[in-house]
């Protein structure tokens, strides 16, 4: 009877550590960390790190960010390697990759709408003399510019969207491919001079915070029109990760706030930024949280 009552009890300890160990297993699995994936834009990079720091401290949930170009991102959610991405701009920019991964990625939300690609201008150009994308044709215009368009990375929609645009308007220019920092000190140190000079660019961006630019028109739209950035999430992660995954549905971010809060990243760190964005828009975090 003794032995019967210790095998029990042996039987009953080792089905207790058993189920202790699956109920830390299920706590470890809930508590791991979500995996953001990013790129190195204004854009990305602020709201990233702004969901990043609201998950941590209104979810209680730690965040890992990953940052990488924008196909390995797509391809990232959808094998199951990042739990979301904040930075699908649809319906034109990113359609190459979408329609690689429709399938095996859900949509939490939209982070903003309003969103813009184009090239633009300093406002010292006359727009006599460069109002459209057109005006690129005129000799001398071509001459101040040097037949060149000041582009970013070689993966980013922007940069196939130019390369079709300059075959679209038959312009004989070079994309001058790069990065966005790379464009970006062209500009900077074009711009102190007041040299001509014509980038690519988009909305929404601090260097319109810094610089007085002008987006030239595009009468073929060969650079698309209004766009809207979604958050895209791996297949599953709503019903694994419900707090975060409506936290993110409901997270969208009026484009000016946006533009203003990138430019103070610039004055000074995203993460005073963030800061400065949570303290100043109290009622908006709490409706994200469902407070």
């Amino acid at each position: 009877m003794l032995k019967k009552l210790v095998s029990l009890g042996t039987t009953l300890g080792l089905a207790a550590i058993l189920v202790s160990g699956t109920a830390s297993a299920g706590f470890a699995q809930e508590k791991k960390p979500v995996k953001i994936g990013w790129s190195a834009w204004s854009d990305a990079e602020f709201v990233t790190k702004l969901a990043a720091k609201l998950i941590k401290d209104e979810l209680g949930q730690e965040v890992e960010l990953v940052q990488t170009d924008v196909a390995p991102l797509y391809q990232g959610v959808s094998r199951g390697d990042l739990d979301f991405m904040m930075m699908a701009w649809l319906p034109q920019t990113h359609a190459d990759y979408y329609s690689r991964v429709e399938d095996k990625v859900e949509t939490l939300g939209t982070v903003y709408d309003g969103a813009k690609l184009g090239w633009v201008v300093p406002a010292y150009i006359p727009e006599s003399e460069i109002a459209s994308i057109e005006d690129l044709k005129k000799p001398d215009v071509m001459e101040k510019l040097k037949s060149t368009v000041q582009g970013i990375d070689p993966g980013a929609g922007l940069t196939r969207l130019s390369q079709e645009a300059l075959k679209t308007y038959e312009l004989d220019y070079k994309l001058q491919i790069s990065s966005e920092a790379g464009m970006l000190t062209t500009v900077e140190r074009a711009y102190r001079s007041e040299d001509w000079f014509v980038a690519t660019s988009w909305s929404p961006h601090w260097m319109f915070g810094k610089y007085k630019l002008r987006y030239i028109d595009d009468p073929k739209k060969a650079l698309g029109e209004a766009e809207h950035v979604d958050i895209l999430a791996r297949k599953g992660f709503k019903q694994e990760n419900p707090d975060v995954a409506a936290f993110m549905s409901r997270m969208k971010l009026p484009l000016a706030d946006l533009e203003a809060a990138m430019f103070t990243a610039q004055e000074t760190s995203y993460e005073d930024a963030v800061a400065k964005y949570i303290s100043d828009h109290p009622d908006q975090i709490k409706t994200w949280a469902g407070k």
